[in-house]
């Protein structure tokens, strides 16, 4: 089933699972689903302030989350309270899957951060994916992986992903 601006809202709860253990489990409101690209919105799940020095989330923020279903990342864009943006927030993951009402996501360790002026581009978390061992375990998903925090890095670089959410 797709979802478009004609459909009612339909709710999903996003899944997001790590080492094959549910990290965090969240309801969300379905906004699109095109057969390749998921989209849906969510207020911040976290529930305390998470600081990170180089942002905040904390209640009260929405993400608008992408994900597709053959490509290895998710894209967040984060937005205040007041509808301020934030910037986006990228997850390494294998390619998503909704099934019913679930949309499960797998959690490669990689993340990447650009700030909403875009003057901030950063890697995340590249340690957390050497410990992972999934080099070892899986290569060919390690090297899609890699391959795909270095294309959201040179978007995020060129200007954002205005192109790849629209």
């Amino acid at each position: 089933m797709s979802a478009n601006s004609a459909d009612p809202a339909r709710s999903v709860d996003v899944v997001l699972v790590k080492g094959g253990r549910t990290k965090i489990r969240y309801p969300a409101e379905l906004l699109q689903d095109d057969g390749t690209r998921i989209v849906v919105r969510a207020p911040f799940a976290g529930g305390a302030v998470r600081d990170f020095g180089f942002v905040r989330f904390e209640p009260g923020d929405v993400f608008t989350e992408y994900y597709w279903r053959d490509r290895w990342y998710a894209v967040m864009e984060v937005r205040g309270p007041a509808g301020t943006l934030k910037g986006w927030y990228c997850d390494i993951a294998r390619p998503a899957t909704l099934s019913g009402t679930e949309l499960v996501v797998e959690d490669l360790d990689l993340d990447l951060w650009r700030s909403a002026d875009g003057s901030d581009v950063r890697r995340l978390d590249e340690d957390e994916f050497e410990e992972s061992g999934l080099t070892e375990k899986d290569p060919e998903a390690a090297s899609a992986a890699v391959a795909a925090l270095d294309q959201l890095e040179r978007l995020a670089r060129e200007g954002g992903f205005d192109e790849l959410l629209t």
